[in-house]
């Protein structure tokens, strides 16, 4: 129940404005747990916590599951609860680049393991909870300690050629891919069971998003998300003022009982929380800096917001770097391939500076999906054979809805939708010239 001292209308709206803000990743990952994890109707159901769903094949238009699926590599997926006891991720020694990133419930990821961080060598990987005060065991490689109670363990594979010998070789290698309770690697007696949530997992409903019942989702998450010692200011500050609001982890908010006057501020405050969200996403350019630790960007609620809109489990400029392509040259935005066709050209020496590869990826609007086309291309990188360079030796993208009539061009068809789009260009191991902006992407050009 909303505290009598906190009446000031325009304390709980701004209050309610920056928990919208602040929550918005929270909510949107649960959208992804509860049908992933908790609701066995559900198509993407994978069978529960420490389950791994890997993918098998690349996305295409028909996966509308994901929002700015990445063509380049296959993920592995699974979600942990480490109410009861840490979870041991083992991977084993390969050539393929691969990345497994711990994020927690608000997409901040807390560790990655994998071919920059980690290297190509086989090894064991404990994930633990912020309650856990035991000793890890002998033999393991690393151990990442989490904020949160509940996290999604995302990897990711490369896949070197779209062939059948390929899927069945990165196949192989993600069936290598193993998650284990702590006590069963260390064979020690199970833990008690963490007991199911009061109240219980709430059935998940997209339209939470738009109205006060978002508060009550948020207040349930909170306590997975315990207070705990190096988390930001702000974020110990937001916490003490949902309190005063009802909101304090224990899944009681109840928004049918706030006075009218007192309701309608609330609704004031969520209205206010997604305009910012809005303006932000049509003001973004580039999504390189959208992604990464609790250290590095735990107190700017609003990144994570537009992250979470955007992909909610992007890895860090310095993992994979995000150009994004929003408006073209003349300030367009979003482009648009229906009435006119654009390029995109690296100068001779001017490529994406890569350790490990680069491509782009154009997405139909609004939804950020896969462009159907003749060809079933979906990206173009460094890894795309048969790429014609230009005279001087750069290299020309032809973003377009219509497959170009000139065979060079045609070799380099980026295929568009017939309307509005975005091109995402992914940096896998960026060079310094990248991190430190002396590299800049050129611009989309209309011809």
């Amino acid at each position: 129940m909303v505290n009598p001292a906190l009446v000031d209308p325009a304390t709980i709206r701004a209050t309610v404005a920056e928990a919208w803000i602040r929550g918005h990743p929270l909510l949107r990952t649960y959208r992804t747990l509860y049908a992933q994890a908790l609701d066995d109707a559900d198509p993407g159901y994978v069978g529960g916590f420490g389950v791994f769903r890997h993918t098998a094949r690349p996305a295409t238009p028909a996966d509308t599951d994901a929002v700015t699926p990445d063509n380049d590599t296959l993920p592995s997926q699974a979600w942990l609860d480490l109410r009861a006891e840490p979870w041991v991720l083992s991977v084993p020694a390969q050539d393929r680049y691969h990345v497994f990133a711990v994020h927690e419930l608000d997409a901040l990821h807390a560790g990655l393991i994998g071919s920059r961080t980690t290297g190509q060598d086989a090894g064991d990987y404990l994930v633990a909870g912020p309650d856990w005060q035991g000793e890890p065991p002998p033999g393991l490689k690393g151990v990442i300690r989490t904020a949160t109670r509940l996290v999604a363990l995302v990897g990711h594979t490369r896949l070197t050629g779209n062939t059948p010998a390929d899927l069945a070789a990165l196949r192989a290698v993600q069936e290598q891919y193993r998650l284990r309770p702590l006590h069963e690697y260390a064979g020690t007696p199970a833990p008690a069971p963490a007991p199911a949530p009061e109240p219980v997992w709430p059935v998940w409903r997209d339209e939470v998003l738009e109205s006060v019942e978002f508060l009550t989702f948020l207040d349930f998450l909170l306590g997975f998300f315990p207070l705990t010692d190096g988390l930001p200011p702000a974020e110990t500050g937001l916490r003490g003022r949902l309190t005063d609001l009802g909101i304090d982890g224990r899944g009681e908010f109840e928004p049918a009982v706030l006075p009218l006057e007192v309701r309608a501020e609330f609704d004031r405050g969520i209205a206010d929380g997604r305009a910012r969200l809005t303006r932000a996403l049509a003001e973004l350019r580039y999504s390189a800096q959208l992604f990464g630790t609790r250290e590095q960007l735990g107190a700017d609620f609003l990144r994570q917001a537009v992250a979470a809109e955007l992909g909610p489990y992007g890895l860090p400029a310095e993992e994979v770097w995000y150009g994004r392509w929003a408006a073209d040259s003349e300030g367009r935005r979003p482009p648009n391939a229906s009435d006119r066709d654009h390029v995109i050209r690296f100068a001779p020496d001017a490529l994406p500076p890569a350790r490990f590869f680069w491509s782009a990826t154009v997405y139909a609007l609004p939804d950020h999906r896969l462009v159907d086309n003749t060809l079933d291309r979906y990206s173009v990188g460094g890894h795309t054979p048969g790429l014609v360079r230009d005279a001087d030796g750069g290299l020309t993208l032809y973003v377009q809805h219509k497959r170009p009539a000139n065979a060079d061009h045609s070799a380099n068809w980026l295929p568009a939708p017939d309307g509005p789009f975005a091109v995402v260009l992914r940096i896998h191991g960026p060079e310094d010239s990248v991190l430190d902006g002396r590299w800049q992407p050129p611009p989309l050009t209309p011809r």
